[in-house]
């Protein structure tokens, strides 16, 4: 499954805009939350784990703060702004211009979706796992740069 990352980058790309679901249960459009992580720390995880094989367990990977995919998005296009020599633009900008734009929260995931995520990093702090985790705008500024270095 891809990345909303790369599918904003995707949809911007062919659009010009990137779409987001409006207002829904009580959050602003495009304040849906997730805990987004970078798959640079997911790595950085299990090669703390492959270095210490005395430890082990299910542990709950992600960032620690839920995020809203307005942040995803005006980070991909601002990031591609900035490969274009253009200069970033705040969200109320994005969205005034017509960059970002919201359409209606679709009926067939009302009551399916879930607006807000999280992970509980206690465990794996336990662990010893003490770095910290790439924002979303750090990770997705790095995926963004390198997609548009592989176009």
């Amino acid at each position: 499954m891809a990345s909303i990352a790369f599918h904003n980058f995707d949809q911007f790309r062919v659009e010009g805009k990137v779409k987001l679901f409006g207002e829904y249960n009580g959050y602003a459009a495009g304040e849906q939350t997730r805990d987004f992580i970078s798959v640079e720390d997911v790595v950085k995880v299990n090669l703390f784990f492959f270095d210490h094989p005395e430890k082990s367990g299910i542990f709950n990977l992600g960032t620690g703060r839920a995020q809203p995919f307005n942040d995803i998005a005006s980070t991909v296009v601002n990031s591609l702004r900035a490969l274009n020599g253009e200069a970033s633009l705040s969200l109320a900008e994005l969205v005034q211009r017509g960059l970002i734009e919201y359409i209606p929260f679709p009926d067939a995931l009302r009551g399916k979706y879930q607006c807000f995520t999280q992970a509980d990093q206690s465990k794996l702090r336990e662990a010893g796992y003490d770095a910290l985790f790439l924002t979303v705008q750090e990770g997705v500024d790095r995926y963004v740069n390198w997609l548009f270095g592989q176009l």
